[in-house]
């Protein structure tokens, strides 16, 4: 009976471990925007920080689905700018924080964290990821280049 038994706990655990191991992978996969909730940049209006040169809260009333996500606005205008030009005012990296992408993984990012470069958006995790952002941003923005879309994956 205890043999039995082995070999049955045995087998649940060998069909267990053979379903993990497929899992954490699609488990590790991102989205390819940082959405928690499904809305990009926690609901802050991207063209915001190159209109007003601040975050700006968005609306639910003035939102757009871009690339799976849900972004919002504080004004129509603003919504209609992003949609005839997405690419010039979302965030690099999908939102991710742009440090975390450097050094080869995606944590999420604080939307009060940010900076244009180069007429691009990027923003960070925190005060620290943000300081270690700006001691090097050329040298960042290249490794976060480099790492781009692979970390999705990872």
């Amino acid at each position: 009976m205890n043999r039995l038994v082995t070999q049955i706990v045995l087998a649940v655990v060998l069909v267990l471990g053979s379903t993990l191991a497929v899992q954490p992978s699609a488990m590790a996969e991102k989205p390819p925007i940082f959405a928690p909730g499904g809305v990009a940049i926690r609901g802050f209006d991207p063209v915001g920080y190159f209109a007003e040169g601040k975050p700006i809260k968005g609306s639910a009333e003035f939102a757009l689905r871009w690339r799976g996500a849900t972004w919002h606005f504080a004004s129509a205008a603003n919504r209609d700018l992003f949609k005839a030009s997405p690419e010039k005012y979302a965030p690099q990296y999908g939102g991710y924080c742009a440090f975390g992408v450097a050094q080869g993984h995606i944590p999420e990012s604080d939307p009060d964290l940010w900076r244009i470069v180069d007429g691009k958006l990027y923003l960070n995790l925190n005060s620290k990821a943000q300081e270690l952002w700006n001691r090097d941003i050329p040298g960042q923005i290249r490794s976060a280049d480099q790492n781009w879309p692979a970390v999705l994956g990872k």
